[in-house]
């Protein structure tokens, strides 16, 4: 069984250009299910051509059993299809044991985001006139101009902008490119920051693509970014818990209040599927009827 993971976090990573995150995450969720099958064989080594529909419907069982949360357990059951997928296209298995094995029903959770006024604070909070408060505006920016995940923005490389035209190249989920847009704020924004990043790198001797780079020159991380937002909107004194990807959330939901059409949006922040940005319809919806319900003499 180990020796079929192997093979298949190698066409995750080689054949579906999948991140190293995301290979990680199949990795970890695997390993437990097949520490569950080898407790259910009372300790004993199991092949992947053993399995039954049986033993994957006692594992899901177990983890709704251990209080796992809706959403960890319908992660750790797409991950066991997407192997035994794998393996039906290998020929190591005549069946898909996972043909009807379904996860729990998602509760519909709204996305946090910012109105305009929060992030018109949180955008003004770094310092326009140092080193680091330079770099940070121009990531916050960024993040929210071209509705980025914060991973799109680290994997950014000065190839990849073009401040004239206002956009830049991203690389996003399973290595899909597509072109993101920059406001004007953003382009200035990222033009100071150029400006300062040449001094800095000329005074260090160090060279690197990547557009946003920590104290020591190196690229920086989504984990810095997460870092460097928390120290912002406490000083802005914003909801903490705002994250990276609320910014995005903000992005997609500021452009449907204002008129711009679904599928534009859908295209700028690079979902595959138009049911992951409705999402941001019934956030906009949900805010019409809060309003409509404080107004209206009868509502």
């Amino acid at each position: 069984m180990e020796d079929s993971l192997a093979d298949f976090l190698r066409h995750l990573a080689l054949e579906k250009n999948s991140s190293a995150h995301t290979v990680k995450s199949y990795r970890e969720d695997l390993s437990q299910a097949f520490a569950f099958f080898r407790s259910h064989a009372d300790g004993r080594p199991i092949r992947a051509t053993q399995l039954t529909t049986r033993h994957l419907r006692a594992y899901l069982a177990w983890l709704h059993n251990e209080g796992y949360a809706k959403t960890t357990i319908s992660r750790r059951i797409a991950a066991v299809r997407s192997w035994c997928r794998f393996l039906c296209r290998q020929g190591a298995l005549a069946s898909n044991p996972a043909d009807g094995l379904r996860g729990p029903r998602q509760d519909k959770k709204l996305p946090h985001f910012l109105g305009e006024a929060d992030l018109e604070r949180l955008l003004a909070a770094p310092a326009a006139d140092a080193h680091l408060g330079i770099r940070d505006r121009a990531i916050l920016e960024t993040l929210y101009s071209a509705g980025l995940r914060v991973s799109e923005l680290t994997g950014l490389n000065l190839e990849d902008l073009d401040l004239d035209s206002g956009m830049a190249t991203i690389r996003g989920k399973g290595k899909r490119e597509r072109l993101a847009l920059l406001g004007g704020r953003a382009v200035r924004a990222l033009a100071q920051w150029l400006e300062d990043r040449s001094r800095f790198t000329e005074k260090r001797a160090r060279s690197s693509q990547a557009v946003f780079l920590n104290k020591n020159g190196s690229r920086l991380t989504s984990r810095s970014v997460g870092r460097l937002l928390e120290k912002y909107l406490a000083q802005a004194g914003l909801d903490p818990r705002t994250s990276p990807h609320t910014l995005r959330h903000s992005f997609a939901t500021h452009m449907l209040d204002r008129g711009a059409d679904i599928r534009s949006v859908q295209e700028l922040l690079g979902h595959r599927s138009l049911a992951t940005t409705q999402i941001y319809t019934h956030v906009t919806t949900s805010r019409l009827r809060d309003t409509y319900e404080k107004a209206h003499p009868r509502a």
